[in-house]
């Protein structure tokens, strides 16, 4: 990135609708009202078994119902109770002959609903109750078996799909572990045995693996806590990853590494796989998504992004259907609702695959290729290797026989001497590929892959740091990764997308938007159907907020929609509605195209020798590329990309300044003033006392709400000038003289 910077019927909803769920077609709604969850199917898949909580059914507290999924239309009258309507039940589960439920309920020692716990020093606990015993009735309701007659917690009962074994969650042991006895009760074995909080399993579609949740405390703080919220019959789930393990226990293996709650597992039909529901995306608020794991723990995707809770998955016997429990479409408040849809299976070929990533970034972010400066023999090198990757996915040139395109251009070695006037003729290549899918639009997928050598263009924000290798491992290799990843997904997947693609990797941006300025008008000329263009320039650094900035929006009607429905649960993201930026999406947007920019924000290293690949933030270069790959598929399927030119005064324009104050500007939006990301040193900032993370609200007269107003101050300032700037720190307003330069 250059320095200057819904009734009682059946609601469907559409793929287009919500275009990113594109693993679940025809969603349909199945309860309605109450809490609805954990529904499960029966061994032919025509029936579900759920427990459900509603006043106006007469179900006070959880009960178990029924499902006949061959009805024709669903109403609340289409549930049939199954459990006697005393005590509190929990985790019903077909038998399998189809005729018989199994579940747990405190019915047998009182016929009340035991309250549930209430949250303590703000953690949400969940009921162990000891009177929960497991038992077994008939689809009339007639309970025809008690399985468990043991003091404590015996429930979350499951049936393995050979009809041979029961697994189920017990406090027997003194700790809550798993146990597995056989179909009639007997032959009771212990399953795991590590501290902690083991249940939610369920079988292998082979019926020799187990997938559940567990908690495993591991500091004296954590484990003392444990046992005694267990002492009181209670757990606080905040804290939980997916395991497997063999019936029998062996090969215990940790699936999840996420953090937070990771819950609700299930086996996917091929048993390669586990989908599962999780917050650990989340950085504020209460969020539950469901994603899907490989079993070996790669490959982690997010399945769901309406509402804010979803779990309980479950495949059907035939793995075409998808069951899950969710609180969108809520017609009142802490509603939750069956859900139903087909399952769309995953195109392995549109998993990001991170090992390659990693690789891309690693390698042109590498001392090898010093910084790869425009016209630079390192350059050169860095331009035979991204043709090599897309010839490996044979992918055409875009123009000619070779991807790489020269263009030249001079540089003024100092601009900012007007008594220097020396230049230098600079030789560089864009490097671009062309996925040719018969479509009638095409799409640019672009992000620079120049950076700034040994700072012989002195761009760098380091002081005297000529002869220094500026890696730019964010600033762009990150990009870089991201278009060659996009790459990969949109020419290897099953797809043949409605939409042509140009791979379009730039040089020259370091020293103004130079590479992306000649191909934007190549492709005017030659390719005049092209509607859009994607950039993807430093998205390597995401923060613990997870904050984002979308540039563009405002250059199609249809991108501000498409921007939320599709970013990572989790993600906070600041749409800027602005065309023009400080990268090459802007030489687009002067070709009147509707455009994008991911920008995942500054830092300290920006621009220095220290923006090496160790600092990569692997978790958000993946995200943000699945993001772009919704986006693209979202772009692909619109009948009509309509571009729109963005007020030059709106915003998020640049204004030409003279001076530098030598601050990293947080780009995101704040309501507080402009964040200051990172200070350079022995400039003006730092020479006032201005620290990262202080919050400048005003420049000489102006009153900054954002980077735009901080850089529309700049341009009304000279050289020289000592302007009083007021910031806050720590809450507290400062004000101080800078001297720019």
């Amino acid at each position: 990135m250059q320095k200057v910077y819904m009734s009682w019927a059946i609601v469907l909803l559409s793929l287009t609708a919500f275009s990113q769920e594109t693993h679940l077609k025809n969603i349909t709604k199945l309860t309605f009202g109450g809490d609805n969850a954990e529904a499960y199917f029966s061994p032919n898949g025509s029936m579900l078994t759920l427990q459900v909580t509603n006043k106006e059914l007469g179900a006070s507290c959880d009960q178990i119902y029924t499902l006949n999924l061959n009805e024709k239309t669903f109403s609340p009258q289409s549930l049939k109770r199954i459990s006697n309507g005393k005590g509190r039940t929990t985790c019903s589960y077909f038998m399998p002959d189809g005729q018989h439920i199994i579940f747990a309920s405190t019915h047998g020692s009182q016929n009340e609903c035991p309250p549930p716990p209430k949250p303590r020093d703000g953690k949400y606990l969940w009921a162990i109750y000891p009177e929960f015993d497991l038992y077994i009735a008939d689809l009339n309701g007639n309970i025809v078996k008690q399985l468990t007659n043991s003091p404590g917690y015996d429930a979350e009962a499951v049936v393995s799909p050979d009809g041979k074994k029961i697994a189920f969650t017990s406090t027997r042991s003194g700790d809550l572990e798993l146990w597995t006895m056989d179909i009639d009760g007997s032959n009771l074995k212990q399953v795991t045995y590590g501290l902690g909080y083991d249940g939610g399993s369920f079988f292998s579609h082979d019926s020799k693996k187990l997938v559940f949740r567990a908690s495993r405390p591991k500091t004296e703080e954590a484990i003392a806590e444990y046992k005694s919220l267990l002492q009181e019959n209670v757990v606080a789930p905040t804290e939980m990853e997916i395991y497997t393990c063999n019936i029998d226990g062996s090969d215990l293996k940790q699936i999840t590494h996420l953090g937070k709650a990771n819950w609700a597992p299930f086996f996917h039909p091929s048993d390669q796989k586990i989908i599962f529901s999780s917050n650990h995306h989340a950085t504020r608020g209460y969020d539950f998504q469901l994603y899907m794991i490989d079993v070996d723990g790669s490959h982690l995707k997010q399945i769901t992004f309406e509402s804010e809770f979803n779990a309980f998955p479950m495949f059907s016997p035939d793995g075409k259907k998808l069951v899950f429990s969710s609180n969108r479409q809520q017609q009142a408040a802490r509603e939750t609702n069956v859900f139903i849809a087909d399952w769309v299976d995953i195109d392995p070929a549109e998993y990001v695959d991170e090992v390659a990533a990693k690789k891309h970034i690693s390698y042109l972010a590498s001392d090898e290729l010093k910084g790869r400066l425009a016209g630079s023999k390192e350059e050169q090198k860095a331009a035979k290797y991204l043709n090599d990757e897309f010839k490996k996915l044979g992918l055409k040139p875009y123009q000619g026989k070779s991807y790489s395109i020269p263009f030249e251009y001079k540089y003024k070695l100092n601009p900012k001497d007007s008594l220097n006037p020396q230049e230098v003729s600079i030789k560089a290549n864009n490097v671009v590929a062309f996925l040719d899918n018969k479509a009638a639009k095409a799409i640019v997928i672009g992000a620079h892959y120049d950076h700034l050598g040994v700072n012989e263009h002195g761009n760098s924000t380091k002081m005297n740091s000529k002869g220094e290798i500026h890696n730019g491992a964010d600033d762009n290799a990150s990009g870089v990764a991201g278009v060659l990843e996009l790459a990969r997904m949109l020419s290897q997947n099953k797809t043949t997308e409605k939409a042509n693609y140009i791979f379009a990797l730039f040089s020259g941006e370091e020293d103004g938007l130079i590479g992306s300025k000649a191909l934007s008008e190549v492709i005017k000329t030659q390719t005049p159907n092209t509607v859009a263009m994607i950039n993807m320039d430093m998205i390597g650094r995401l923060n613990d907020s997870k904050d984002l900035v979308v540039g563009g929006t405002g250059t199609c009607p249809e991108f501000p929609k498409m921007i939320e429905r599709n970013k990572p649960a989790g993600f906070h993201v600041t749409q800027d509605e602005s065309g023009t930026g400080p990268t090459d999406h802007t030489s687009f947007y002067l070709k009147d195209m509707a455009v994008l920019n991911f920008f995942t924000g500054t830092h300290n290293d920006y621009h220095k020798p220290s923006d090496d690949e160790d600092k990569i933030n692997y978790y958000g270069v993946k995200n943000v590329i699945e993001y772009v790959a919704r986006c693209v598929h979202d772009l692909s399927n619109l009948e009509k990309i309509e571009f729109t030119k963005t007020k030059a005064n709106a915003g998020k324009t640049r204004p030409k300044y003279k001076v530098t104050m030598g601050i990293m500007p947080d780009y995101t939006e704040h309501p507080d003033g402009l964040h200051v990301d990172g200070v350079t040193d022995n400039r003006p900032a730092q020479k006032a006392g201005i620290q990262e993370g202080d919050v400048i609200t005003k420049i000489g007269t102006l009153v900054i709400k954002d980077v735009y107003g901080y850089m529309e101050a700049l341009a009304k300032i000279n050289p020289g000038d000592e302007v009083e700037v007021v910031f806050t720190r720590n809450g507290a307003a400062q004000t101080v003289k800078v001297k720019f330069e």
